[in-house]
């Protein structure tokens, strides 16, 4: 089935209907969930919580689910969850009180949005019953099936589902480490601070100048993709400091949609944009972040600013717990998501191994949908519904010329994989027009996806 893409109603609906018809009969059995805890969005709720866990009435839970992450997947499985059984008591843990989208987080650096418009709280989840609680959770005990936030509360499952992202490895490149990363070598990969950090910086850097793209090596999160990046950020220097350029050191050889984005850097930006690739010179092993000096594997780069995205594997909390493989990332059944190493345990997202999907925001959102219905089967005892996932990633190259890659997969032989002729590729052929239509479904998506979270 092809992806429709529509400003008005996105390739989400397709797991959206899906998901909705397979659980109309686990529906009609509620599922009640407890959780003890206090946080900064619910007090009147966590007092409820904890009456209702002290009195231990007649009418308690049947079984408690606790959901870790409340981005892309996270956040959706939550209200999947509910409305899928609306007597459950779904408990949300996350630490921060608003969620920073990194799909568009890129236009910052360019000007065209600010950091508000990506900004969103959880009053649409908490409106329709989730329990939503400001914590970090810092352990899980499989075998006890709880988890321990810092502020040094417990949260008592049945069914865990974890939505925990992604966390960074610093060692392969010399010289850069977290704090670096805070104060002078911003990787922006996870919107917020860093975001307006390397933003001053690029408003900061002489006409001239040269801003250094390190993009990671295959598997990372996307987006904020490194190769729209160098559009958005060669988009602000076009207007405001022409002579400068954006270089981008690869530890890859090639990269998704690259004849696209070469083309669109090319009609846009002339020769202000230039790729080095593993084999030409590209891979960094070190930094100098005083000078910043990029040691590569033939010679030296100096730049006005470095934008460094480091290595990339699961949550560390998900390291911790025993979730991970010798990948760095969570084995899962891709039927329900649930993980390989512990039961009762489900990952989605960007930490989990699923087939073919990529790792981004909107595969995390198809991930927890189908996350959402298999947790339900399981716990009124029925058989996972049949899942279908799709995703589409947009990349927006200047304000109208979008491009984008699209699928719809499906389980076979218990892996994801592409459905034969489901999606694809922007065509390189495509007129003006189609260009600044993309911009449009990709605004559309946004606008779509984030409300099916957050309302």
């Amino acid at each position: 089935m092809p992806v429709q893409k529509s400003p008005t109603q996105g390739p989400e609906s397709l797991p959206r209907r899906t998901f909705l018809a397979n659980s109309a009969k686990a529906a009609a059995c509620g599922i009640l969930s407890a959780s003890a805890a206090t946080g900064w969005m619910l007090p009147a709720q966590a007092r409820a919580e904890r009456n209702a866990a002290k009195t231990g009435a007649a009418s308690g839970p049947k079984a408690r689910v606790v959901i870790v992450g409340g981005g892309y997947g996270g956040a959706i499985a939550a209200k999947y969850l509910k409305m899928a059984e609306p007597d459950v008591r779904v408990t949300l843990i996350e630490r921060s009180p608003s969620y920073v989208s990194c799909p568009l987080s890129n236009e910052v650096l360019s000007g065209e949005r600010d950091i508000d418009s990506l900004t969103f709280d959880y009053r649409g989840l908490t409106r329709r019953g989730v329990a939503v609680i400001g914590d970090e959770v810092s352990a899980i005990d499989p075998e006890q099936r709880y988890v321990r936030g810092t502020s040094g509360g417990r949260y008592n499952y049945d069914k865990l589902i974890l939505s925990p992202g992604i966390s960074f490895d610093y060692s392969p490149i010399a010289g850069m480490s977290e704090e670096v990363a805070a104060t002078s070598i911003p990787h922006a990969w996870k919107a917020g601070a860093q975001t307006l950090l390397l933003r001053r910086q690029i408003e900061a850097m002489p006409n001239g100048g040269a801003v250094a793209i390190v993009a990671p090596p295959n598997p990372f999160r996307c987006p904020p993709g490194p190769y729209e990046r160098a559009a958005q950020i060669a988009l602000y220097l076009k207007h405001h400091k022409p002579k400068s350029k954006v270089l981008i050191f690869d530890a890859k050889d090639r990269f998704s949609k690259q004849a696209l984005f070469e083309a669109g850097w090319k009609t846009h930006y002339g020769d202000m944009i230039e790729w080095v690739s593993a084999a030409g010179g590209g891979a960094i092993e070190a930094i100098d972040p005083k000078s910043r000096t990029l040691t590569g594997l033939v010679e030296d780069f100096q730049a006005d600013v470095v934008n460094l995205i480091p290595h990339q594997r699961a949550a560390q909390i998900a390291i911790t717990a025993g979730l991970t493989d010798d990948s760095g990332w969570c084995p899962v059944d891709q039927q329900t998501f649930e993980s390989k190493m512990h039961p009762n345990i489900y990952v989605i997202g960007d930490a989990a191994i699923a087939g073919a999907m990529p790792k981004s925001g909107y595969a995390a959102n198809s991930q927890g949908k189908v996350c959402a219905a298999a947790v339900a089967a399981a716990i009124n005892g029925d058989t996972p519904p049949a899942p279908s996932y799709v995703n589409t990633c947009y990349s927006i190259l200047a304000p109208e010329h979008g491009i984008s890659v699209a699928a719809v997969y499906q389980l076979e032989e218990g892996a994801i994989v592409p459905v034969p002729g489901s999606g694809g590729l922007s065509p390189m052929d495509a007129d003006a027009r189609e260009r600044a239509m993309e911009v449009q479904f990709a605004l559309g998506w946004f606008r779509n996806i984030t409300a099916d979270m957050f309302t």
